[in-house]
């Protein structure tokens, strides 16, 4: 085709310049007077013609070299893809596959002489568009990649002589062919858990991994059947992989049957025809610790909300009761206001109560660890104990003879005690028994407990046994999140459990719970293990020494608080003692202050959470000028400032809000002792 359209240019063109011959012979033929006046055009015009008859002559010489030249080159192509291993296609520069190698023959077929366009039309909606797309990267890069859908994926390079070479990139998407006598299924011997599906989501067929993990998995059998959907029809997922609507992708399915809570991961790609391949891999752990994840970040934000309603919450209840102190002590209790000014006082202390629920359960709270015996914890417990649960409810305790000691805040862990035997008690309405068991227990290796682990070591274990109706399944993960109940409306707040739960933890220990509905349920508690001799005795506080006036203490109170109600009520008290009062509304005023140097102050009393500088930070800025000053930090709840890692403040006290006027003095008081004594 190339020599015949050659041909015809050159025939034009010798055509062309016999025309220039003959114009000029008629020139020539013409007489002079003719020739004189028809000289100039003529010779314009036999110059025009001869220059095109020459143009035409050599064009076509110079693609003939051209077009030799290319077939130089595809033909030492040809020779070198003769050696070639792999699976090589040759594409000339009108895309049409010029040669290919042995293995691309027994693969694919003979592919010679065809169109690049018909393989990439296995894939692409629009070919021509591909291969044009295919030129322009390859004028921009040295090579690509192009999907042939079942043929797998080529690297396409440009020749420097012309042309392009296809070369499989994974040819072992392409095995070699094998003698039928000798073949061996590799679908079912392999290990992976394979399944082909059709459009319809059927099961075409399956290996002998996917039928262990699957169970009565048959061929002919919907996948929906089997598993459920990922949000969508699982039909309607694998249609538009098997058609190409879609690219392939992997969801995370449950497995329905009788095994629990499975989950498997379902990764499908397009396979031969309109058929998808499933590959399966067991994602039950991948999902347990998912549903951990989003357990433990719903309860932290929980726990930080919780943490600043404390906060502000506590500031007004140290408003209210700080007030109604000093109310109270302006009327005797035979005065008639006395008993409601009392009742304000017991239901801000009811209200502060349920903060400090809050607090432990967001594991903010000030815990005053000390290593003590479980023993005597419970058998100082006892009769309050047996006043909460009531006649009907019999209470008994199993001690370890040789339980060790465990370190943790003596007042919290009887609150946790509390609240589960409360809890004990009314899930039993019609009477029963309660035992708490106590015992040593050594771990020499992780134990899975429920969705938990708990790590290796020496634990003393504390079980609440008793004869309830017990939990269902499904409330059973729900039990530690605050505010959850299955009580009516109005016998409880939901927080026993989740108070109980963040003290444990705060602690470092595990609280687990294992219940059968109609039997009862058992909340088992871990601590770690200390040694005997670790135990300390718990220092006595000193009594109270109220100073009545100044000339016999000479004592002066700086009193930072940024809540204008709180510094009122907190001067007042402390001026009822006889103490002189400095106030500042913020940790700036307060330096400003004591930038006087004949000032003395013995006591810095200052609230931790302040706009601009904390209280910690303020006063330890402060201390380098007094280092013997006495200093007591109030707050709603603990800040990071007092968490581990933080220097402590010397000579420092702590007193959670919301205190009564008689909690503030009497620190005051006893911070001044200390002074006096050192």
């Amino acid at each position: 085709m190339a020599f015949a359209g050659l041909t015809r240019q050159w025939m034009a063109a010798l055509l062309g310049m016999a025309m220039a011959i003959c114009a000029g012979f008629a020139i020539c033929s013409m007489n002079a007077r003719d020739r004189a006046a028809h000289e100039p055009a003529g010779l314009a015009l036999l110059g025009a013609v001869l220059g095109i008859g020459l143009l035409g002559l050599f064009l076509p010489m110079g693609r003939m070299a051209s077009t030799w030249q290319r077939r130089r080159a595809l033909a030492r192509l040809r020779q070198r893809l003769r050696t070639d291993p792999g699976v090589t296609l040759v594409i000339d520069r009108e895309g049409t596959i010029a040669a290919q190698t042995q293995r691309a023959r027994e693969q694919m077929g003979e592919l010679v002489g065809s169109q690049a366009g018909d393989l990439l039309g296995r894939s692409n909606a629009d070919p021509a568009a591909a291969l044009r797309d295919i030129a322009q990267l390859l004028l921009r890069n040295r090579e690509c990649r192009v999907d042939l859908a079942e043929a797998g994926v080529f690297l396409v390079r440009r020749d420097p002589e012309g042309g392009q070479i296809w070369t499989a990139a994974d040819p072992l998407h392409l095995p070699l062919p094998v003698d039928p006598a000798t073949q061996v299924d590799e679908f079912e011997t392999l290990p992976v858990p394979l399944l082909r599906l059709d459009a319809a989501a059927r099961i075409l067929r399956l290996n002998d991994a996917a039928r262990q993990l699957l169970g009565d998995a048959q061929p002919g059998q919907p996948l929906s059947a089997l598993l459920d959907g990922p949000g969508r029809e699982i039909g309607g997922w694998v249609s538009d992989i098997c058609f190409g609507r879609t690219v392939g992708g992997a969801e995370v399915l449950h497995l329905k049957g009788d095994g629990g809570d499975r989950f498997l991961q379902v990764s499908l790609t397009r396979g031969e025809g309109d058929s998808a391949t499933a590959v399966l891999s067991d994602a039950s752990a991948l999902k347990t610790l998912e549903a951990q994840f989003v357990q433990s970040q719903k309860m932290q934000a929980i726990g930080q909300l919780a943490g600043g309603i404390a906060h502000d919450f506590n500031n007004l209840l140290t408003a209210i009761t700080g007030h109604c102190d000093l109310l109270m002590l302006r009327h005797d209790k035979a005065d008639p206001d006395f008993a409601d000014l009392d009742q304000i006082s017991q239901n801000a202390n009811r209200a502060a109560a349920l903060v400090r629920q809050l607090l432990a359960f967001s594991r903010k709270q000030v815990l005053k660890p000390q290593i003590i015996d479980l023993r005597d914890t419970l058998s100082d417990l006892t009769h309050l104990l047996n006043r909460l649960v009531g006649e009907r409810v019999v209470l008994t305790f199993d001690h370890d003879p040789s339980l060790r000691m465990i370190r943790a805040d003596r007042r919290q862990l009887e609150q946790v005690i509390m609240n589960l035997v409360v809890n004990a008690r009314d899930a039993m309405p019609g009477g029963g028994d309660i035992a708490i068991r106590t015992d040593n227990m050594q771990l020499d290796q992780a134990t899975e407990v429920g969705r938990a682990r708990l790590p290796a070591g020496d634990y003393v274990r504390v079980e609440v046994h008793d004869q309830g109706c017990g939990i269902p399944p499904e409330e059973l993960t729900k039990i530690f999140e605050p505010f959850y109940t299955t009580k009516r409306t109005g016998e409880g707040t939901g927080l026993g459990l989740s108070t109980a739960y963040g003290i444990v933890k705060q602690t470092g220990g595990y609280i687990f719970c294992d219940s059968t509905p109609g039997v009862g349920s058992v909340f088992s508690l871990f601590f770690p293990a200390h040694d005997r001799s670790l135990a300390t005795e718990e220092p006595e506080e000193a009594p109270a020494q109220p100073l009545v006036t100044r000339a016999e203490a000479e004592a002066t109170v700086l009193l930072v608080e940024d809540e204008a109600p709180v510094r009122a009520f907190a001067s007042r008290a402390l001026k009822l003692q006889g103490y002189a009062v400095l106030e500042a509304a913020s940790a700036e005023d307060a330096l400003t202050l004591l930038s006087d140097q004949r000032l003395v102050v013995d006591v810095f009393v200052t609230d931790v959470v302040m706009p601009g500088m904390d209280g910690p930070a303020w006063v330890r800025s402060a201390l380098r000028d007094r280092p013997q000053t006495r200093v007591i930090f109030i707050s709603g709840y603990a800040e990071d400032v007092f968490a581990e890692g933080h220097a402590p403040v010397p000579n420092s006290a702590f007193l959670a809000k919301p205190f009564s006027l008689s909690d503030l003095t009497a620190l005051v008081g006893r911070q001044l002792a200390r002074e006096l004594e050192a």
